[in-house]
């Protein structure tokens, strides 16, 4: 059995006493009484506190021998970023899990891309988290198992290998340990499934189109991230639906490891929905971790909002957007090429020049949208291909090793070592703290990123210098990222941000 988490045991059990959900997502209570565990808002009698253990995650829970309660569904939270504000080994293991990296290489493959053998891995994960790397994405693959349970019609079988599990008789065994039930009766009646599962056929030759509600913290300011999103959209690559009204929408296409899939997202007040056709249903699992990232759907908005809010500039700008996020990316490698196209230039301007890339280099796909040219098909048109894109001969000098340099393996995904990352892009010439700050803000999840040389953001703060911005944004963190999103919103700038 894993240990519960050391931490303060009044504060903790205050909050389930209150029934606070500011710690939902971030703090589950095991009851050693029932064997379940909840979220701290769970509306059940308050248990002793002599009955209680608190952990940080439900895996740790699962792996100390309690099953998630049937009536908070502590399971079915949004993630927290509690870990994105760690750049140590376990924070950065904990990303990776959640992008999916151990049903593609295993435990084994983790440990090699984080450079440090499975037995310390296993080691640190343990004493910072309660559970096992294992235990983290059996739990991973569960919960995602469940949601396909609940929202579609697949058979059984479908849903088990969709989610990652090897067997049928695994799937059952993994959700029988982390729900204390098997999966067939997690599923709700029709008048209960709701409309986005109501009309999914059982998926043939492993491709399958799939509506999914994705759940995140209230609030949630969708018309920000459809804007943001509206602002950029390059004309073939991304489509963007911006009705007065009415729920905006955006759709692209994602790589996928079956193929390129197409994502629609419509962001709404409870949860974000999003279709997926996919050309192998074994890539949903991963695919929904990257349009959370995308949308920020596992902020905390009432605990950034506590920090920001403390500031006399910053008060009245989150007291408007109380649900403001930091919209990310489907493809770290993409946007940072992206953000050396939009230097020192409108955002208008940028979108004119990555057009002009994505037509003569991306490639067509199924679904009538262009896929962005990977790092290597930039690499390989040179510099002399991309000064004729209009590009200056320094910009597309920069284009190029920065593609290159991607093509060597460079990660910028949430998993990342950011100050590894943060070195490697400040190595190629023509990328400035900028362009670095915005990559680790935007690509990799850095929650504390700060594009302090931000003209726009340095205009909001008064005119003050790069430095002076860094000294002025002090108080705001771990949530600086965030600051910039809103000082970005409240200048009407969403096309220079």
């Amino acid at each position: 059995m894993t240990p519960p988490l050391a931490l303060d045991r009044d504060v903790a059990y205050r909050a389930v006493q209150g029934r606070d959900p500011r710690f939902d997502g971030r703090l589950f209570v095991a009851v050693r009484s029932t064997g379940i565990y909840c979220r701290p808002s769970c509306p059940s009698r308050t248990p002793r506190p002599e009955n209680c253990q608190f952990h940080t995650t439900a895996a740790a829970c699962v792996a100390a021998g309690f099953r998630a309660c049937r009536r908070c569904r502590p399971d079915a939270l949004p993630g927290s970023r509690e870990w994105d504000l760690d750049a140590d080994l376990a924070g950065r293991a904990l990303r990776r899990i959640g992008d999916g990296a151990v049903d593609v290489d295993g435990v084994a493959g983790l440990a090699a891309a984080l450079h440090v053998s499975e037995r310390h891995l296993h080691r640190v994960v343990v004493a910072q988290v309660g559970a096992t790397p294992g235990q983290l994405a059996r739990t991973r693959r569960a919960q995602v198992a469940r949601l396909l349970v609940e929202q579609t019609t697949w058979p059984m079988a479908d849903v088990a290998f969709a989610a990652g599990f090897s067997s049928v008789r695994q799937f059952n065994d993994v959700m029988r340990a982390e729900f204390g039930a098997p999966p067939s009766t997690l599923r709700p009646g029709p008048s209960r499934r709701g409309p986005a599962a109501g009309g999914h056929p059982a998926p043939e030759a492993g491709a399958a189109t799939v509506t999914l509600r994705l759940r995140h913290a209230a609030p949630y300011d969708g018309d920000a991230f459809v804007a943001h999103v509206a602002a950029r959209a390059v004309p073939g690559l991304e489509e963007a639906r911006v009705d007065p009204g009415r729920a905006g929408s955006v759709r692209r296409v994602v790589p996928a490891r079956g193929g390129d899939a197409l994502v629609e997202l419509t962001p709404g007040e409870r949860h974000l929905t999003a279709t997926l056709t996919v050309p192998d249903i074994a890539d949903v699992p991963r695919l929904v971790g990257r349009l959370r990232h995308w949308a920020d759907l596992d902020a905390e908005p009432a605990r950034v909002g506590a920090v920001l809010a403390q500031d006399p500039l910053l008060e009245p700008l989150v007291t408007r957007r109380p649900g403001l996020r930091v919209p990310g990316t489907v493809d770290p490698g993409e946007l940072a090429l992206r953000t050396v196209l939009g230097q020192q230039v409108s955002v208008a301007a940028a979108r004119t020049l990555t057009g002009r890339l994505v037509a003569a280099a991306g490639a067509p796909t199924p679904h009538g949208l262009l896929r962005f040219p990977e790092p290597a098909e930039v690499a390989a048109m040179g510099v002399d291909g991309l000064r004729a894109l209009g590009l200056t001969g320094a910009r597309a000098t920069t284009l190029a090793h920065l593609a290159a340099v991607l093509a060597d393996g460079l990660d910028l995904g949430p998993g990342a070592d950011r100050a590894v990352a943060r070195a490697a892009l400040a190595a190629v010439p023509g990328i400035g703290p900028w362009t670095v700050e915005y990559v680790a803000l935007r690509a990799m999840g850095d929650p504390d990123a700060f594009p302090a040389h931000d003209l726009v953001l340095r205009q909001a703060l008064g005119g003050v210098t790069a430095a002076e911005a860094v000294r002025r944004a002090e108080s705001w963190r771990p949530w600086r990222g965030y600051a910039a999103q809103h000082l970005w919103t409240s200048r009407s700038t969403l096309e220079d941000a």
